[in-house]
């Protein structure tokens, strides 16, 4: 078997788990949780980093003003998406989180579009248009649009954008990024601790251990999938992706009873059909360049 799809499957899996594991720590606020997670992956970075003793392009990153900028707007993205997520699924939201990640590739595709000046294709602008459809119908239906949904895959999307264009690799990225999060989340702890709203340290064993763990669980993901990126096709590795929201649909529905009636099936509906139609034009393009 090609290492790359195990890497993938392993980054994957584990992401479409995540809600099990912040389900886990509920009983800590949400943005603690997510100054926890910033300064356990450092931690853990900063092991591994020392580890393969790859630390000499901080000192050029850091006489590099442009490069120390757009990480900075990386790594603000990268921390209110996950803010984003945390508070989702400890409020019960996981099936609106699962949407979010279902149109982040659509959401690709518009920002390449619009920023990059890539050209689309016209069966992308059509599953774009069958997207935007469904995110319509669950505005209507709702009520009001789908905040979660569209601020997680918006987020993520000009994440991408960014670390798209970025001169690091996964590794030293996400080490800067952890690196500049790093004082914000550090004083936010600090100053729980002194008001006496530390959750972590009234919480029990097993969640401090969990939240310990925050920084492996956050790192590991991240860079087995680079390694899969190494490795993989990019059109596979796209199709793949779709694995994570999937398993987070299928708990939220199955394991926590969200409710996903016949109006959130329709919006549903629409989103997946314009994932199918630009995943199917893609493989298809991918094949015809192969043969």
């Amino acid at each position: 078997m090609n290492p790359g799809m195990l890497y993938a499957a392993l980054a994957f899996v584990a992401w479409g788990l995540f809600p099990l594991y912040f389900k886990a720590l509920r009983s800590i606020p949400a943005q603690e949780i997510l100054a926890h997670r910033m300064v356990w992956s450092l931690v853990f970075l900063a092991a591994v980093l020392l580890w393969r003793r790859q630390w000499s392009w901080l000192a050029a990153v850091a006489r590099q003003p442009r490069v120390l900028a757009g990480f900075a707007a990386s790594a603000l993205l990268l921390s209110t998406n996950w803010g984003i997520y945390i508070w989702s699924v400890n409020h019960d939201r996981v099936v609106d989180a699962s949407l979010g990640y279902f149109i982040n590739p659509l959401v690709n595709v518009v920002l390449g579009f619009l920023l990059l000046k890539e050209r689309m294709r016209p069966l992308q602008w059509s599953a774009v248009a069958l997207a935007a459809a469904g995110v319509a119908w669950l505005t209507w239906d709702a009520g009001h649009p789908p905040w979660i949904s569209l601020a997680l895959g918006l987020t993520f999307g000009f994440y991408g954008l960014l670390r798209k264009t970025a001169s690091l690799g996964a590794l030293e990225g996400l080490s800067l990024e952890t690196i500049l999060l790093f004082p914000f989340a550090a004083g936010y702890l600090l100053w729980l601790a002194q008001s006496g709203q530390n959750g972590f340290a009234a919480a029990t064993p097993l969640p401090q251990a969990l939240m310990a763990l925050s920084g492996p669980v956050t790192a590991i993901p991240l860079l087995a999938f680079a390694a899969a990126a190494r490795r993989l096709p990019l059109s596979l590795l796209g199709l793949m992706q779709y694995v994570v929201p999937t398993m987070q649909l299928l708990l939220g529905v199955w394991l926590y009873h969200e409710p996903f009636g016949t109006g959130r099936l329709i919006g549903f509906a629409l989103i997946w059909g314009g994932l199918a139609l630009y995943s199917a034009e893609g493989a298809a393009r991918s094949w015809r360049r192969r043969g």
